[in-house]
């Protein structure tokens, strides 16, 4: 299951919490890795949208790093 619940501004605003940045500085289509979006905290995103059931693996992430990637990904609306 994709889609559920996910919002271009909710990847930014989590992928944010985790970077200890305001939600409007976290670009949509950087490479989230220069912004120090390490392997354990992709991880983390990744177990948590799973939870939420979405269809996603971390190597999904890894191999496209940024947020537009993963609306995309995840079928954000």
């Amino acid at each position: 299951m994709t889609g559920a619940g996910f919002t271009v501004e909710r990847i930014r605003a989590e992928v944010a919490d985790l970077l200890g940045e305001d939600p409007a500085d976290i670009p949509v289509d950087e490479n989230l890795a220069d912004w120090g979006l390490d392997s354990i905290r992709l991880m983390t995103l990744a177990e948590r949208w799973r939870a939420e059931g979405a269809e996603v693996a971390f190597i999904q992430l890894a191999e496209r790093p940024a947020v537009e990637a993963w609306a995309e990904l995840l079928g954000a609306a």
